[in-house]
């Protein structure tokens, strides 16, 4: 089956994808946005420092017209999660969680910071000891290990998937999964085991996570344990396709002013892209990669033609 082409797909649903889909679609290219606006930190927040808005207005409002512009503007929108991007051949390849691939002219990652934490005894003390947060990062420090993820949606379905070809034994700890039908079918065909309706209720150990403390009573021995909340990253995404992070934190991702990474193709926006974590910031920045990203398609297609 051949690959749908976009000539601009957006990772993340917030501020600065929502603005980047409006200007993209706005020069006629073939838009994708991927994400949900339930997973931007706007979705929770109130806003009343931003220009021309007077008072007090919710960020899911604000959030909810925005998507109702971007799809009236003829941008396509899929709430699928991002698995793996594959430069190839001049263009971007993408898996979505569903199974489905597609491949991109451009990429513009809008997918903020935040990597949420189970926020529980020993998660912080253990940090870089036996608790990380990006199995892509990490997984090759487990060979042969026992090793146990915690999430309840893909990110953490593909990183327990990840594991086994790295650890002797992946567990997966989850409250309840919401996956795509795809992702569940490998996940049952595989040997992770899963711990389902339960919870990590404490990390312990020495110098290193050794156990987890689970919500029911039960334990397990384990040499790590990979915090995966949500969906996969923007670094760890950014970081499969060779994106350069910036040299102080390695936090965010490195763009200048037109919002360009060192890849010519993929551009950032937003809480990625740095502080200050401002929904003003973010649509500004949104507004430049759209328009970057829409005319540097345009130019691959001519190119071809």
């Amino acid at each position: 089956m051949t690959e749908r082409t976009y000539d601009v797909v957006i990772i993340g649903a917030g501020a600065a994808g929502i603005q980047a889909a409006i200007h993209a679609s706005r020069k006629k290219t073939d838009v994708l946005m991927l994400g949900r606006i339930e997973n931007s930190a706007l979705y929770t927040a109130h806003i009343e420092n931003y220009a021309f808005l007077d008072g007090v207005r919710a960020g899911r409002d604000l959030l909810e017209t925005g998507l109702a512009q971007v799809k009236r503007f003829g941008t396509e929108v899929s709430p699928e999660d991002v698995l793996l991007i594959a430069p190839q051949d001049g263009l971007f390849h993408l898996e979505l969680e569903s199974g489905n691939k597609i491949a991109a002219r451009t990429i513009i990652f809008a997918m903020g910071v935040s990597k949420k934490k189970l926020g529980v005894p020993g998660e912080k003390e253990f940090a870089g000891r036996g608790v990380s947060y990006c199995v892509d990062c990490d997984a090759n420090f487990y060979r042969g290990a026992t090793v146990a993820v915690a999430g309840n949606r893909s990110a953490a379905v593909d990183g327990a998937l990840t594991l086994l070809g790295y650890a002797d034994k992946v567990y997966l700890v989850t409250r309840g999964l919401d996956i795509s039908a795809n992702l569940m079918k490998r996940l049952q065909e595989s040997t992770v085991e899963i711990i389902d309706k339960n919870w990590i209720k404490a990390i312990e150990g020495e110098n290193a996570a050794t156990t987890l403390r689970l919500e029911n009573g039960d334990s397990l021995d384990v040499d790590g344990v990979f915090i995966e909340i949500g969906s996969k990253s923007a670094i760890e995404l950014a970081t499969q396709a060779g994106v350069q992070l910036d040299m102080e934190t390695f936090k965010y991702i490195d763009t200048n002013r037109r919002q360009e990474t060192n890849i010519p193709g993929i551009y950032a926006a937003g809480d990625i892209a740095g502080p200050p974590f401002q929904m003003a910031k973010a649509v500004g920045e949104g507004c430049v990669a759209g328009m970057a990203a829409a005319t540097y398609a345009g130019k691959l297609k001519r190119h071809r033609d």
